[in-house]
């Protein structure tokens, strides 16, 4: 299915009662206590690692590159690269938040069975959640649009360093400039040279769904077979806006499971929602550690 670029949401949301949420919490526990869960996760979820989310509460509006604009045209690959070159360093030094150990420890207590992510960070496996499928691809890597050789990022970062030497350096973007995937604001890209495949000269990209590509159907087969076999989907830190996640909702809801929504604000999950905790996930999640991992 074709991620599409999807209108901002509203913008003021006011704080959830703690009473409130405190009731939510305890609902969700009893929910998840089953064990059997898949988690679909969320850029909300890796804000408290210092990368910015698409459309939470407070949120700049923003747009994203198109599959369709990065393949055919020079100009938008040089711009996006140098762009994201200036980016990478931040993304790469992100550390997993408690969320994201929280959801690893839900795993290592029998609760939590897989992690379906829409996060293309990296930081639920560096939390030590043990099966991740990450949706939307990963930053880690690069890919060739020709040979389809992978290579890492790190290697490519170095690449473009020697090729625009001083270029990071003499960029100084403010951090609200800087976008979920790394991608960050900066107008005048004309000089900057970007680097082709080693191993056949053709043309890279980071492998990861750009809006406007198709998910692999593997990859969505594999997500949906997770969630036909489980008891229960906990989803965290996504509005669902795009169709690419919200359909593993949709499927759980035609199932019959419950699913538990844990996220600030506004959320597409909410009408298929058994318990909806409007409150961030790190607290949540960690709170929910509390509850479930001494009891599984």
């Amino acid at each position: 299915m074709v991620r599409t670029v999807p209108p901002s949401m509203p913008v003021p949301v006011a704080p959830a009662d703690p009473a409130c949420v405190a009731e939510q919490v305890e609902r969700a526990r009893d929910v998840l206590a089953g064990g059997g869960v898949v988690a679909l996760t969320g850029a909300g979820l890796s804000t408290d690692s210092g990368i910015p989310d698409y459309r939470g509460p407070g949120s700049p509006r923003r747009t994203p590159m198109t599959y369709q604009d990065f393949t055919r045209s020079d100009a938008a690959r040089r711009r996006y690269w140098a762009r994201s070159h200036v980016g990478w360093h931040r993304m790469a030094a992100a550390a997993p938040n408690d969320g994201h150990r929280a959801l690893a420890a839900l795993g290592a207590a029998g609760v939590v069975d897989a992690v379906i992510t829409q996060n293309v960070d990296g930081l639920h496996g560096q939390a030590g959640s043990a099966r991740v499928v990450e949706l939307h691809g990963a930053l880690a890597r690069v890919v060739c649009l020709d040979c389809r050789a992978l290579s890492p990022r790190r290697r490519l970062h170095e690449r473009l360093a020697v090729a625009n030497p001083g270029w990071a350096e003499r960029t100084d973007v403010p951090e609200a400039d800087v976008a979920p995937d790394g991608d960050v604001v900066i107008d005048d890209t004309a000089d900057f040279t970007v680097v082709p495949c080693e191993t056949c000269g053709g043309v890279l990209k980071p492998d990861v769904v750009f809006f406007g590509e198709n998910v692999p159907p593997p990859r969505v087969a594999e997500c949906y077979e997770m969630v036909d076999g489980a008891r229960a989907l906990l989803v965290a830190g996504t509005s669902c806006t795009v169709f690419s996640g919200r359909r593993f909702v949709k499927r759980a809801a035609s199932l019959g499971l419950p699913v538990v929504v844990v996220n600030r604000g506004p959320t597409r999950a909410a009408e298929h929602a058994t318990v909806h905790v409007d409150a961030g996930c790190s607290d949540t999640l960690a709170r929910l550690v509390g509850h479930l991992g001494a009891a599984a």
